[in-house]
């Protein structure tokens, strides 16, 4: 029997239910199959939130990371569909994939360290790494490419304006204005393009083959802008240090120089996802109090 920390069993159940608990019975049985399969040595585990990862080395050498999670559609197909897509352009190489073991093998970015150590010290130079990333990956998607349109998930702050009449437990008036402004921002799209969607320190890891590469895309089509947002509360968002919040408003002026978007546009976003982190946080039933929302608050008087 492997042993798996409680965050995993945790996370497992409550985003997977019984799909969970059946992934988590046979994660043993998947780890031998896939590593006999792809030839494969496994060596340390990687920090555990939702999946099972772990440092690799395949048969001829190749340093590798093996992800395993649930083997039903959702977020590792879209994964898969975006690192496709990108080709190893400015995010790690895709390796290998079983759909049905619900398992991928990726590239495996050496030495790794985070885009968050630069942070406060260095907080432009981890946000020029995330620009040179973003000018690398975003690019137009074929028709009909099997990823969701950004625009589906406006059915979050829909869902979330009808579980909670009130101001509890986020503000109302944040959510509708965070809601209408991201169908606006969406309307208004003049190139939809594949985003990573959740860009940010603790998915840019420094590498060889590249200064930086991205890990970990969520996957979505849609307006360039929405990259932004995740950076503006990142890193540790449930830190609600007054010198982070501090670090906003030079960020946003460099990513709007950077990518050549309106600086109002980039506020404009990243009070949009700022507010979208929480509502997904209530869904996963945890507590909305952290730097998302006062990075939404700060953006709040900036918005037209």
């Amino acid at each position: 029997m492997i042993e798996l920390p409680p965050v995993l069993v945790r996370n497992a159940l409550n985003v997977w239910g019984a799909d969970g608990q059946r992934w988590l019975d046979a994660l043993p049985s998947t780890i031998d199959a896939v590593t006999h399969a792809w030839g494969l040595t496994i060596g340390p585990l990687f920090d555990l939130s939702y999946h099972w990862v772990a440092a690799a080395t395949r048969e001829d050498g190749t340093a590798a990371v093996l992800k395993l999670g649930p083997p039903q559609p959702g977020h590792l197909d879209r994964e898969v569909a975006a690192l496709d897509f990108y080709h190893g352009h400015g995010a790690v190489r895709l390796l290998a994939h079983d759909h049905d073991r619900g398992a991928l093998l990726l590239e495996r970015a050496d030495p790794g360290t985070l885009a968050r150590d630069l942070v406060p010290a260095k907080d432009d130079e981890a946000t020029a790494a995330v620009i040179n990333l973003i000018q690398q990956l975003h690019n137009p998607a074929p028709p009909g490419y099997p990823l969701p349109d950004l625009s589906t998930e406006a059915k979050s702050f829909a869902e979330h304006l009808n579980r909670f009449p009130g101001d509890d437990p986020l503000p109302r008036h944040l959510v509708e204005r965070a809601a209408k402004l991201f169908d606006e921002l969406c309307a208004d799209t003049t190139e939809p393009v594949v985003l990573h969607g959740d860009l940010h320190h603790d998915n840019v890891l420094r590498a060889r083959r590249e200064p930086w590469l991205a890990i970990d895309p969520h996957g979505y089509v849609g307006d360039p802008g929405y990259e932004v947002g995740a950076l503006l509360y990142n890193p540790d968002p449930g830190d609600r240090d007054d010198a982070l919040l501090a670090l906003v408003p030079a960020r946003i002026e460099q990513l709007a120089d950077g990518l050549r978007i309106p600086s109002e546009r980039v506020a404009a976003w990243g009070f949009v996802v700022a507010v979208l982190s929480e509502v997904w946080t209530t869904e996963d039933g945890g507590t909305p109090d952290g730097r998302p929302l006062d990075v939404a608050l700060q953006l709040l008087p900036r918005l037209t």
